[in-house]
């Protein structure tokens, strides 16, 4: 029942994939769901014509071995996508990834924090929203705060409930180093754009000249590993190289 989402006037694009199924043309498969939606909405709407002038759906199938599955996008950009990354290194790590990693490390609000492999700063702004509580999507949009279906005050609410809960009064303490400044000059842009500017510090430096601190603290990083960074004999090297300092 796409009339339940979709107005008279909304945007609807079709994409989607296809894997060992009969419907193998992902072309056509878009084009047939695109009739279908099409000639509901123009039923239900009792029009012949649909301007798409309005807010996104994304619709998105799939269709794995015959079975199909029909979803619309609420989120526009991919989730991982958190809004501070103005810029990127070559071989970024995502941000929900990075976080993952952190959520095992175990950030806390007295935390100091070092990324000898800094790049685009992601380890030191998702460690400072973990330390600070800092909800991962506040400060980017989603698709569906432009939907009619939903009432516009549930997306103010969470967002208000959500800084009611940033922690003001933490120590914590991010220090990032790399050895290209102009992936230092990244890191302390998206550091901004995503507002923990204060709690994180970035110099240029070489990994095999980091010096491990004395104070308790927690070492996190996603060095080069032979592939889209460095061949296989270097990384080699850069892994006796971190064995030996750490």
């Amino acid at each position: 029942p796409f009339e339940d989402f979709i107005g008279k006037d909304d945007r609807f694009p079709v994409k989607g994939w296809s894997l060992n199924s009969q419907l193998h043309s992902v072309p056509d498969c878009q084009s047939i769901i695109k009739k279908a939606v099409v000639k509901r909405l123009g039923k239900k709407y009792g029009i012949t014509w649909i301007e798409e002038t309005g807010a996104l759906y994304q619709i998105q199938f799939s269709i794995l071995k015959d079975q199909v599955t029909v979803m619309l996008d609420p989120s526009g950009p991919g989730l991982h996508k958190r809004g501070y990354l103005r810029n990127q290194t070559m071989a970024p790590i995502k941000e929900t990834l990075a976080a993952g990693i952190l959520d095992i490390a175990r950030i806390y609000p007295d935390t100091r924090l070092y990324d000898p492999f800094c790049g685009s700063g992601t380890f030191l702004v998702e460690a400072a929203y973990k330390a600070k509580n800092i909800a991962p999507g506040l400060y980017r949009r989603f698709a569906a705060e432009n939907w009619r279906c939903i009432p516009k005050g549930v997306w103010q609410r969470q967002r208000e409930e959500a800084l009611g809960q940033i922690r003001k009064d933490v120590t914590f303490r991010a220090f990032g180093s790399d050895i290209s400044a102009e992936a230092l000059e990244i890191a302390a842009g998206n550091l901004k754009k995503a507002g923990v500017a204060a709690l994180a510090e970035v110099r240029q430096g070489d990994v095999k000249d980091f010096i491990v601190p004395e104070e308790k603290s927690i070492v996190v990083c996603n060095p080069p590993y032979g592939e889209r960074l460095l061949d296989i004999r270097e990384a080699e090297a850069l892994c006796k190289t971190m064995g030996q300092v750490f």
